[in-house]
């Protein structure tokens, strides 16, 4: 497993629509394990194939919850409900932040690395990781969608106490 280089914007990449991932191979299994050490080594949330510069429907999710690692292929949204809005950040954007309107609890579907069907429902972060990420593979980054953008800065923290991890 490696630590690959995370893609910056403005990137083309970035902005471009990933394609389906048509046959789950050892390269693909390995990209995923790849994209998971990367995200952790950056201390996100999540991360999207197209944020290591390859333009595959590949995901990885972690928010610290009963789920673990999640590492879904070709990841669709099958539903979602309620609103929350708050603050987004992006390993592929450091240093910014925006306040970001998400369903409040998705339910997403896609293939394990092993190739098997699985539907997974979420709330609060982990369905805005889910948003975030899937959002990516079609190549909309969150500030193309916040209601307001703002550099991060240590003092604007200490004052409004926030606290997200970067997907």
């Amino acid at each position: 497993m490696s630590i690959r280089i995370i893609v910056l914007e403005p990137d083309d990449v970035l902005h471009q629509i990933a394609k389906e991932v048509k046959k789950i191979t050892p390269n693909v299994q390995k990209l995923l394990n790849d994209m998971a050490d990367t995200m952790y080594d950056a201390e996100g949330v999540g991360l999207a194939a197209p944020q290591v510069g390859i333009l595959k429907r590949l995901i990885v999710i972690d928010v610290g919850d009963e789920n673990g690692l999640i590492k879904l292929i070709n990841p669709e949204l099958v539903s979602s409900e309620g609103e929350q809005f708050g603050p987004e950040g992006c390993l592929s954007i450091p240093g910014v932040n925006g306040d970001v309107r998400r369903a409040e609890t998705v339910t997403v579907k896609g293939l394990d690395p092993e190739g098997k069907e699985i539907t997974i429902t979420g709330s609060g972060l982990l369905a805005r990781a889910f948003l975030h990420e899937i959002d990516h593979l079609n190549g909309v980054i969150f500030t193309d969608i916040a209601e307001s953008v703002y550099e991060v800065t240590a003092e604007r923290l200490e004052v409004t106490g926030e606290r997200l991890g970067k997907e």
